[in-house]
């Protein structure tokens, strides 16, 4: 994986690029798909991890809507958007660790064939995001925390798999919690990351004014 972008100066890549905004709009889409046949999928198969997953792509669609939206803009308005973004991916992260320690007490185990199948389907449209995003992976905080919601989508997927894997093995709905409880920790690292960087570059264009 690149390095975590610049956020000391004004002259990162800042998405004033048109094949970089086709590509967000074709990623909006595919994750906007995604969120509403995972969630549904979720529900159905009282599965956590593709519910926690399934909010994911709902997190990353308006991720990537937010920053078209600031592209083109003062360093301080990208820096303030990505702030928004850190915190909304941190308050997901807490939800699904929320939503996790519940579902410990619920009784039911996921269908693991429906986590499974559904898995492959979200993680092929990870992995066609993660291609059309990776040329611009490095950045200012408001396209680095792109990059890192569809990375985190793609990994979240494989993760599900491995859930929905250990579910049908061991007959229980453990794997679950703790795929979900995994994905947890992964939102709020890369939230963490964004703040940082957002954070930086906004003293930066402080400093400027």
């Amino acid at each position: 994986m690149a390095g975590c972008g610049c956020g000391t100066n004004d002259t990162c890549f800042d998405g004033m690029s048109t094949d970089y905004r086709r590509r967000l709009w074709l990623v909006i889409a595919i994750n906007a798909t995604m969120f509403g046949v995972e969630m549904a999928a979720g529900h159905a198969a009282r599965s956590q991890a593709l519910q926690a997953d399934a909010l994911d792509f709902l997190g990353d669609a308006a991720t990537y809507g937010l920053s078209l939206a600031v592209i083109g803009a003062s360093l301080r308005v990208r820096a303030a958007a990505a702030l928004a973004k850190g915190v909304s991916l941190s308050l997901m992260g807490l939800w699904v660790l929320g939503a996790t320690v519940h579902r410990v007490f619920v009784l039911g185990q996921p269908a693991a064939e429906v986590m499974g199948a559904v898995a492959v389907l979200a993680l092929l449209a990870n992995l066609a995001s993660v291609l059309l995003l990776v040329k611009y992976r490095d950045g200012d905080a408001n396209v680095r925390s792109v990059w890192l919601c569809s990375r985190n989508d793609a990994i979240g997927n494989a993760m599900v798999m491995v859930a929905a894997l250990g579910v049908w093995g061991t007959a229980t709905g453990w794997p679950d919690v703790i795929v979900a409880a995994v994905l947890a920790g992964l939102f709020l690292g890369s939230a963490a990351q964004i703040l940082r960087q957002a954070l930086r570059e906004r003293r930066v264009a402080g400093a400027a004014a």
